[in-house]
């Protein structure tokens, strides 16, 4: 389902992925995440979050 792959703010994106709200904003900032902005509110789907992840430890 749509909706349970869906993470809102980046304070429950940085617990998920294990990092800061500080580091997720900054990747998100960069370009590095890939995230929904929905008026100030920012969303990621959990699946592109460990996609992300799993690309940059290949690196």
């Amino acid at each position: 389902m749509l909706n349970a792959d869906l993470i809102a703010g980046a304070n429950a994106a940085a617990s998920y992925a294990g990092l800061t709200p500080r580091a997720i904003y900054h990747l998100v900032e960069r370009g590095h995440l890939p995230v929904i902005r929905k008026g100030k509110r920012l969303y990621f789907r959990k699946s592109e979050l460990e996609a992300a992840f799993r690309s940059e430890t290949r690196s």
